[in-house]
């Protein structure tokens, strides 16, 4: 393990170069996803290592004056993770609050804003008890249009990964 100095974040898999991407495309990106605001509600399905199926609630809203979108995901009424998308100069991030318990913290390394799709790849995680404990590794959305998205988790835990599939509709109820 390699610890990154300015943060204390743990590297789960040795260095994880994240290729650069243009920087005006972040900021559109950003744009778009917090139209996001509000909520979303819908199914979620694991493959991979873990399998699994139920219903999701998503609540997204702003804070820090508009400067970071907040992603509570809900199964039975409980908030079961929650993420932060937000730019740190011309770069997209998201630092996800794990139900695991961790902090894996991604960049964008795909950002098509007319598509409305990003895919965010590993940078560093904190709270990562051993490299083999499970944590989130990727995040994929896609947007489909202002009504409908899909957000797709990789998970990698002892050698294996699962995906975490999640298909959401704006709730129309507001709830």
């Amino acid at each position: 393990m390699a610890l990154v100095s300015f943060s204390a974040g743990v590297r789960a898999d040795g260095p994880s170069p994240v290729p650069p991407v243009a920087g005006a495309a972040g900021q559109a990106m950003y744009e778009r996803l917090k139209s996001l605001a509000g909520t979303w509600r819908g199914t979620v399905e694991w493959s991979g290592a873990r399998t699994g199926s139920g219903t999701m609630t998503a609540r997204y809203y702003l804070t820090g004056n508009g400067t970071a979108l907040v992603e509570d995901l809900e199964t039975d009424g409980t908030i079961a993770m929650t993420s932060v998308y937000h730019l740190d100069g011309s770069d997209l991030r998201l630092t996800h609050f794990c139900g695991a318990g961790n902090q894996p913290r991604l960049k964008a390394s795909v950002i098509d804003p007319p598509a409305g799709h990003v895919r965010f790849a590993f940078v560093d995680i904190t709270n990562l008890k051993t490299p083999e404990w499970g944590h989130v590794s990727a995040v994929e959305l896609r947007l489909d249009g202002a009504q409908k998205m899909t957000l797709t988790f990789t998970f990698v835990g002892r050698g294996r990964e699962s995906y975490e599939r999640i298909e959401l509709t704006r709730a129309t109820d507001h709830g």
